[in-house]
């Protein structure tokens, strides 16, 4: 009998600095080359995304700076903690990414690293830089919505004991 495989996504890590940092332009939710080590040591929800960025070399995806760290119970055949790993994609999403991120000031960054019906994907993103002014005006923006939703429950909170 085989077995049935999870459905929905497993969020294993993700990287909030990326969307402060950056304007997310494109998202692409793209495959992983992995070896076993690495697979169980993210199995167990560990990993980092935050210095991580996305290169194409010769028509080929590589994502640079991921660390997951090594499986605790691997033997010699473990796996380096920082290597470049390989990502699966179009040939075209290779060619849009690749000439959109010769521009200036764009980038591709991993955003999310999740197990998706028994697999191993990560979300990767076009990204063009913020100024430092656009950062702080995003800080303000979130400071404010989270003020006025919490006049807004106050008020339902009072309107109901009343």
């Amino acid at each position: 009998m085989a077995k049935e495989k999870d459905t929905g996504r497993k969020m294993i890590a993700q990287n909030k600095k990326a969307r402060h940092d950056y304007h997310i332009l494109d998202t692409y939710e793209c495959g992983l080359v992995l070896m076993g080590t690495e697979v169980k040591s993210l199995r167990m929800g560990r990993a980092s995304l935050v210095d991580g960025f996305v290169q194409i070399d010769n028509g080929e995806a590589w994502l640079h700076n991921i660390h997951v760290p090594e499986y605790v119970q691997g033997t010699w055949t473990n796996h380096a903690a920082k290597r470049k790993r390989k990502l699966l994609l179009h040939r075209a999403e290779i060619d849009k990414l690749a000439s959109k991120s010769q521009e200036s000031g764009h980038t591709i960054v991993p955003l999310a690293l999740y197990f998706k019906e028994g697999r191993v994907k990560v979300e990767i993103a076009l990204a063009k830089g913020k100024k430092e002014y656009d950062k702080r005006q995003t800080l303000r923006e979130k400071q404010d919505t989270r003020e006025t939703n919490r006049a807004i429950s106050a008020a339902r909170r009072r309107q109901r004991s009343a």
